[in-house]
């Protein structure tokens, strides 16, 4: 007895003492970013919005923890440094939500997800040869396939809506593009 007694006290003094340590769970996942050309001698042909521009959507693995799917529309908007092999490439962000400094959250609500385009900063660089509508509807086909890509193997569809905040006065008619669509297994019809 005494013995066991002296052994549950070591126990409840290692737990005490003991760092305090949380498990997160990292998933690898594709995100999917509304990135410039400028800078190089190339265009994409965006079938999602009709138009060739210099301009793309391309994903990139990232290594995130957080709210799912929330977390993923945050990364759309990471600081993106173009790998090069050519010492005459120097653009050294590609990130059009970056460079045109539009902010993006994410939340879930009982209706599905929320998203939220914040345009009240925005401005377009001079090297970016795209008007803000063209980089909003870019960025919401960067939204669109990174959830495609999450949402695919879970078994029900994920409402999203997407709204465009900080549209004041010259921005006002950006305000259009708020959209609503889902994405995952399509429900069954009755």
């Amino acid at each position: 007895m005494k013995d066991t007694l002296a052994a549950l006290t070591l126990a409840l003094l290692s737990l005490i003492t003991a760092p305090h340590s949380t498990a997160t769970t990292i998933m690898v996942v594709p995100v999917f970013e509304p990135l410039s050309l400028h800078g190089t001698d190339g265009d994409d042909a965006i079938s999602e919005i009709g138009e060739a521009l210099q301009a793309t959507v391309m994903p990139r693995p990232m290594a995130l923890t957080g709210a799912f799917p929330e977390v993923l529309v945050d990364s759309i908007r990471s600081p993106h440094l173009m790998p090069t092999n050519n010492p005459n490439y120097q653009v050294q962000e590609v990130n059009l939500l970056v460079l045109c400094k539009i902010g993006i959250s994410a939340e879930m609500t009982e209706e599905g997800l929320l998203v939220r385009f914040d345009v009240s900063q925005m401005e377009i660089p001079a090297e970016v040869d795209l008007t803000s509508r063209q980089v909003l509807k870019l960025a919401i086909v960067a939204i669109r396939r990174t959830l495609e890509a999450y949402q695919s193997p879970q078994p029900q569809a994920l409402p999203v809506s997407i709204v465009v905040e900080g549209a004041d006065d010259g921005k006002a008619p950006l305000r259009d593009l708020a959209v609503k669509f889902s994405v995952g297994p399509e429900e069954p019809k009755d």
